[in-house]
């Protein structure tokens, strides 16, 4: 074929051949290549559209390694709360032992004292006379005693009086204020229960109040608004309106409850008073206007 004076057409053309400093494996690249005449794709500039966005590693390490507290049990919040919200819930735990503690000691004195009067009524009902009375109660130091003693030196100190409706009067004015004086002294300590149920949920919403500003002053200052961050003094500012409730709700109920079993203790002393005056009646009527021990 050389003879001939064609050229050879087993050799590449002059347009594709590969230039003389590719590497050895420049058949690969060179398959790779455009064909001739086309233009190559520009280099990308910048990330690839779908390529996903990069982690904020600012506040992933902000979060892992800020300092958060671990032990949200009622006692480690209280230990962590702000010394504001620590006195709110000291004070509202004091309130509630004061309710319970007044809860226990007026049960046993109405308790007792309504046993009193119940057995006095028995008493005052199988009497026939004041002085009768006056035995079967023994003269005791009680607000039965002083009401038939009451009488009795009633009785005592107008017994050259002709007017037997004045004396009753002033035997009725006698026992009425003896009466009036027990309901208050049966009365005394509960007004604190009012006071801590109408005053106990108020503290604790202070108290809430105080720590959630804490808690919003701690975002600004970590200048992140992670719910991790939060939510410990959120709830301790929580815990002190759930302490307030604590203590305001029994203090209600005991204090309703008081209210109806004084009512009753002093409905029974209404009792035992109209039933020393029915004495005073009876003795008048049988013309004893004179009571030497009882007056004593």
């Amino acid at each position: 074929m050389a003879e001939t004076g064609l050229p050879d057409t087993a050799a590449p053309p002059p347009s594709v051949l590969p230039p003389a400093d590719l590497p050895v494996n420049a058949d690969a690249t060179a398959s790779q290549a455009p064909p001739a005449g086309m233009d190559a794709p520009p280099a990308a500039e910048g990330p690839h559209p779908f390529a996903p966005p990069p982690a904020d590693t600012e506040s992933l390490t902000a979060v892992d390694s800020g300092p958060l507290p671990h032990d949200l049990s009622p006692m480690g919040m209280f230990m962590a709360a702000d010394i504001v919200v620590q006195s709110v819930m000291i004070g509202l735990a004091l309130a509630s032992v004061l309710t319970w503690t007044v809860w226990l000691a007026k049960s046993v004195e109405l308790a007792a004292a309504k046993r009193r009067v119940r057995r006095a009524l028995r008493e005052l009902g199988g009497s026939r006379t004041l002085s009768d009375a006056a035995e079967a109660l023994g003269f005791t130091r009680s607000v039965e005693g002083d009401l038939v003693r009451a009488a009795a030196n009633e009785l005592h100190l107008s017994m050259d009086a002709a007017d037997k409706d004045g004396l009753k009067e002033r035997v009725a004015s006698r026992l009425e204020r003896i009466e009036a004086a027990a309901g208050r002294r049966m009365t005394a300590g509960t007004g604190v229960l009012a006071t801590i149920g109408s005053t106990a949920p108020f503290i604790g919403l202070f108290g809430t109040v105080w720590g959630i500003m804490n808690a919003f002053i701690g975002i600004s200052r970590a200048q992140t608004t992670n719910l991790a961050v939060v939510a410990p003094g959120i709830a301790e500012a929580l815990l002190a309106t759930a302490l307030g409730l604590v203590a305001a709700i029994p203090a209600v109920v005991i204090y309703n409850v008081f209210a109806r079993s004084i009512s009753g203790y002093r409905a029974l002393l209404g009792d035992a008073s109209a039933e020393v005056l029915r004495l005073v009646s009876r003795d008048l009527d049988r013309g004893v206007v004179a009571f030497g021990k009882a007056a004593e």
